[in-house]
C-alpha cells in the first residue's frame, strides 16, 4: 500500500504557510517534526476539559487528569514494547533522560571503570557521560567512525572488556543520517555484563522500536521528534535496574514518607518523577502515538526512502556537492556541503524561497572535527515531505550556488 501523501499533508496547518510569497518546504524534521491536527486538538482539549494536577485532587477534573495522563503512559509502553507501564518515566525530552542516566551512574562509578560511547554522538549522549567520568576518575573510551560516517564494529567489540560499566551509542545518528545496528551493539555490551543506554531521538519515528528485542537497559526519545509537542519525553528502563536507580530530583509526588531527618522515595515511576508533570505534553504524545501506529507503517518505510533516494539521484548530478554521511544504512537526513560557499549562507538563502533546512554543527562539534567541517547544511526528510519538495530543494540549491560564486 503506497502512502496518500496529499491526505496526510493536510492534517497538518502548519504545512500551509506561505514564506515570503512562497509555500513551505519544511526539511528540518531531525529537529522538530510538524504536529498533525490530532494531537493539537489533544492538548486543547485536556486545558478546556480537565485541566488539573495529577495523583493529588480528591475531585472529578483531577481523577480525569490523572486518568488520561496515566493511559498516555500505557500507550507509550504499549508503542516501545516495554513489559509495564511503571518502565515509562515521563521527562521533559531525551536530553533530561539521559542526564537521570548519568546522574544515576556517577554515584557507582569508581576509577578504573570505562564508559564506551561513538564518535557520532550529539552533545547530549556525549558531556553527559563525560561529566560523569570527570567527576568519578572513569575513562571515557570514543569508538571511531569510518568515512562514510558508520561505526567501527569491530574496534567497539574490541573495546569492550570487563571494566565496561555502560555503553552510549545513538540509534541513529543526527548528522549523519547512520542506522546502527543496535541489536548487535547490545549483545556484545551484554557479553562483558555492561549497561547500554541508547539515544533513541532520532530512531523513534523511523520504524518500530522493541525494547525487549534489542535487550538493552534504557531507551530515551523525545516527543517532538515523534509528531508531539516539545517539553515531553520518555525514559524507559528495564524495570529491575530503574528500582534502584538512584533519585534524579526531589521534591513531590516522588515520596513514599518524609521526616525531618529522613525521607523514603516511592515506587516507580513517581521515585524518578518530581513535581508537577508536564501532563499535557504526555496525552499530547500519547496522542501523537495513536496517530502515527494507525498509519501504514510500511508504506511509510517506502515513503522515506524514496525521498532520500531522489535527493541522492540530484546530488550525484549536481557539480560541488559533498555528502557528508553515506553510510549503506541511513534514515531520510542528507548532511551536506557546496563548494565556495558556508553552510549558513546556504541556509539563508534557502530560506527566502521557503524552503527550511538546518545549519551549523548539528550539536556534535567533536563529529564535526573528525570530519574536519565547521559544519553542514542538513536537509531532514519526513513522511508529509514530497518529491516535488525534495525537487524544489535541489532547485534552490542551484539558485544559492549561482548566487554565492
Amino acid at each position: 500500500m503506497s502512502l496518500d501523501v496529499t491526505a496526510l499533508r493536510q492534517q497538518f496547518p502548519i504545512l500551509k504557510t506561505q514564506i515570503d510569497g512562497k509555500p513551505l518546504v519544511y526539511l528540518d524534521n531531525a529537529a522538530t517534526t510538524q504536529k498533525p491536527q490530532a494531537v493539537i486538538d489533544a492538548l486543547v482539549e485536556f486545558y478546556t476539559t480537565c485541566n488539573a494536577n495529577v495523583h493529588r485532587g480528591s475531585h472529578y477534573l483531577s481523577d480525569e487528569a490523572t486518568r488520561r495522563y496515566e493511559k498516555a503512559r500505557t500507550t507509550v509502553a504499549s508503542f516501545i514494547h516495554a513489559n509495564a507501564k511503571e518502565e515509562v518515566i515521563w521527562t521533559s525530552g531525551t536530553t533530561e533522560s539521559l542526564n537521570i542516566i548519568a546522574h544515576g551512574l556517577a554515584q557507582q562509578l569508581q576509577p578504573g571503570d570505562e564508559v564506551l560511547i561513538t564518535e557520532m554522538e550529539h552533545h547530549a549522549n556525549l558531556v553527559t557521560w563525560q561529566q560523569a567520568c570527570i567527576k568519578t576518575g572513569a575513562k571515557l573510551v570514543v569508538i571511531p567512525i569510518n568515512e562514510a560516517g558508520e561505526l567501527e564494529v569491530a574496534r567497539f567489540e574490541a573495546a569492550l572488556n570487563t571494566q565496561t560499566r555502560l555503553v552510549a551509542f545513538p540509534h541513529v545518528s543526527n548528522a549523519l543520517g547512520t542506522i546502527n545496528p543496535i541489536n548487535e551493539l547490545t549483545a556484545m555490551a551484554k557479553k562483558v555484563g555492561a549497561l547500554v543506554s541508547i539515544d533513541g531521538a532520532q530512531g523513534i519515528a523511523h520504524g518500530g522500536v522493541d525494547v525487549q528485542a534489542i535487550g538493552c537497559d534504557f531507551y530515551s526519545f523525545s516527543g517532538h521528534k515523534l509528531f508531539g509537542p516539545t517539553g515531553i519525553g520518555c525514559l524507559w528502563g528495564r524495570q529491575q535496574v530503574l528500582e534502584d536507580w538512584p533519585v534524579w530530583q526531589t521534591g513531590g509526588e516522588m515520596i513514599a514518607d518524609v521526616e525531618y531527618q529522613n525521607t523514603t522515595f516511592g515506587a516507580l515511576p513517581n521515585r524518578l518523577e518530581a513535581g508537577t508533570p508536564n501532563i499535557a505534553g504526555a496525552i499530547g504524545m500519547a496522542a501523537a502515538i495513536d496517530w502515527f501506529a494507525a498509519l501504514d507503517q510500511h508504506a511509510i518505510q517506502t515513503h522515506e526512502k524514496a525521498l532520500l533516494a531522489r535527493a541522492n539521484e540530484l546530488a550525484a548530478d549536481m557539480p560541488g556537492m559533498r555528502l557528508i554521511g553515506t553510510a549503506k544504512h541511513k534514515v531520510g537526513i542528507m548532511s551536506f556541503l557546496l563548494d565556495g560557499t558556508h553552510p549558513a549562507d546556504i541556509g539563508f538563502i534557502l530560506d527566502r524561497q521557503g524552503i527550511a533546512i538546518r545549519t551549523g554543527d548539528n550539536c556534535a562539534q567533536p563529529l564535526m572535527k573528525r570530519l574536519k567541517i565547521p559544519g553542514t547544511a542538513r536537509a531532514s526528510f519526513s513522511i508529509y515531505n514530497t518529491i516535488e519538495e525534495v525537487e524544489a530543494f535541489f532547485n534552490a540549491l542551484k539558485k544559492a550556488q549561482t548566487m554565492l560564486a
